[in-house]
């Protein structure tokens, strides 16, 4: 049986990641600004905005469209910041 590839951008990539990624980016007033949902407005934390943001469909979708926006609008020529990429292992190794 073999695998095929997902034609889904945000195939493997969890809200929570998606709102990780975009608070590393913009950060909670910035995103707010965007965004213009409470979750991340007033006492913003990942916890509350998951929990709005999976009750609300609406407001997925706008943070799901602005993940994917700040995706195409990194340079190619930079290499991605770890704090941008929902991917990286969060763990740093001490010597």
């Amino acid at each position: 049986m073999t695998a095929h590839p997902s034609k889904d951008p945000l195939h493997g990539i969890t809200l929570e990641m998606q709102i990780n990624a975009l608070v590393a980016r913009y950060g909670w007033t910035k995103l707010g600004q965007l965004i213009k949902i409470n979750c991340f407005r007033s006492d913003p934390s990942v916890k509350s905005s998951l929990k709005f943001l999976r009750r609300t469909p609406w407001a997925r979708a706008e943070v799901e469209a602005l993940y994917l926006d700040s995706l195409q609008e990194m340079p190619a020529e930079e290499p991605e910041s770890p704090a941008f990429n929902p991917w990286t292992n969060s763990r740093t190794t001490k010597s």
